[in-house]
């Protein structure tokens, strides 16, 4: 069993591609991270296209691919663990649903898998960028301020919420704090 893949696209009997694209077909989930000196984006193009979760061009940054196979493990576990339980909350990752003391709440994918990191990890502070890899991806074009106005949703969505709230740290970021039930 791999926790996660990083193949260079340049391999001698199968490249990077063709083993992206063999790992999905055998139904495999795990992360995929393709490092190549192949930088045009026709050829991230063809790593994302063939299953790939991240692409990264030669010259290597050793702290930057630290940081991206964190962010890819981290993400395949948050993935992997399919259900949290929350006091009376339930948030199901295959449906992308959340039902609060019986009661179903509706939200968009992004505010969903928002919600997922931050309660998956309650206590523990995400700063605006750490968000933005992990919800939108490191290849994003959004702006940082976009956290801000999904942390705004989900707290209108849950304002009333015995199980959880969503606080602000300032000057770093946000976390989840469970809340006592009395």
């Amino acid at each position: 069993h791999f926790d996660l893949i990083i193949s260079d696209v340049m391999m001698p009997k199968m490249d990077g591609f063709e083993l992206s694209r063999y790992v999905r077909r055998d139904g495999k989930s795990q992360p995929i991270l393709i490092i190549t000196a192949k930088s045009e984006i026709e050829d991230m193009q063809t790593g994302f296209k063939s299953g790939a979760d991240d692409y990264m061009s030669k010259p290597i940054n050793l702290k930057e691919l630290v940081l991206r196979v964190h962010a890819l493990l981290r993400r395949a576990k948050i993935a992997n663990e399919k259900r949290l339980l929350i006091g009376g909350s339930e948030l199901d990752y295959d449906t992308l649903s959340v039902r609060t003391e019986g009661e179903q709440i509706s939200l968009a994918p992004k505010e969903f898998r928002l919600l997922f990191l931050l309660l998956s990890y309650a206590g523990r502070i995400f700063t605006r960028f750490e968000i933005m890899s992990e919800i939108w991806g490191y290849e994003t074009d959004s702006d940082e301020r976009v956290v801000d106005t999904h942390i705004k949703k989900l707290r209108a969505k849950f304002e009333n919420s015995k199980d959880f709230e969503i606080i602000t740290v300032r000057g770093l970021g946000y976390k989840a704090v469970k809340k006592e039930r009395a």
